[in-house]
């Protein structure tokens, strides 16, 4: 039993409901009943991962997400993280939020993994870290593909956050389970290779105006390109990097 989570969630479908959003949800049957997994999920915005928690409910399971340290020490968010169980990771010292999760994952518990790391402003899948695959590989648990699509419409990066009654569709796929296998830069590629061409199948029954910024310029919307929207990653962490030496 876990009476903090529950309560959570009940509260979040409230929001959803008052927000209007409507859920489209398709390959839940492919989350375990029981026992480990790493739940892989794209990122495009600030709330996906209220909603990647949708298809494991179907199971009435929960997800260990991991999230940067920065959300724990918050005086609100932090102790909900905490009561949740969620894992921080704390970029310079990234070994313990490792160890945490594989030790979840044998345990038997899913664990949410952002395998781009940080939110994607093209809305197209950016290049994966290995850590989902490692730790699959370590704890002998499946990788879990999940895509999200229209989280962004809600809350990006860049753009003011729609939080009021949008009536925004957003359309989540689960696929089918990925048994881990070595080397992990493989497995990893083989990830990637899936939730792109989930992600691609999931977005032709979506409508997508042109020009908006939502959209990617692939499907002839306003977003930047992955090329440039890397460039723009880079420029801001150097710009980061720039404002920490001056301290």
């Amino acid at each position: 039993m876990e009476p903090v989570y529950r309560t959570i969630i009940g509260v979040a479908r409230v929001v959803f409901a008052a927000e209007g959003l409507k859920f489209t949800v398709k390959g839940d049957e492919h989350i375990p009943a029981k026992g480990g997994a790493v739940i892989a999920v794209n990122h495009t915005g600030y709330m996906d991962f209220t909603y990647a928690g949708l298809p494991v409910r179907t199971v009435k399971r929960y997800i260990r997400f991991m999230a940067k340290k920065e959300v724990f020490d918050n005086k609100i968010s932090g102790p909900i993280m905490r009561a949740l169980k969620h894992i921080p990771v704390d970029r310079a010292a990234g070994a313990e939020s490792y160890r945490a999760a594989v030790d979840d994952l044998r345990a038997g518990e899913l664990v949410g993994v952002y395998p781009e790391a940080t939110i994607s402003r093209s809305f197209e899948l950016k290049e994966f870290k290995s850590g989902a695959a490692r730790m699959a590989i370590e704890a002998g648990v499946p990788i879990i593909p999940t895509v999200i699509w229209g989280a962004q419409r809600v809350w990006t990066k860049g753009h003011p956050k729609r939080l009021g009654r949008t009536n925004t569709p957003i359309s989540i796929a689960v696929g089918e389970p990925i048994q881990p296998f070595e080397p992990a830069s493989e497995l990893t590629a083989k990830l990637h290779a899936t939730m792109e061409s989930m992600l691609h199948e999931l977005q032709k029954d979506y409508e997508h105006p042109a020009g908006a910024y939502w959209v990617p310029a692939r499907l002839g919307g306003g977003a930047p390109t992955l090329e440039e929207a890397n460039r723009m990653d880079a420029d801001e962490a150097e710009a980061k990097a720039a404002r920490r030496a001056q301290r």
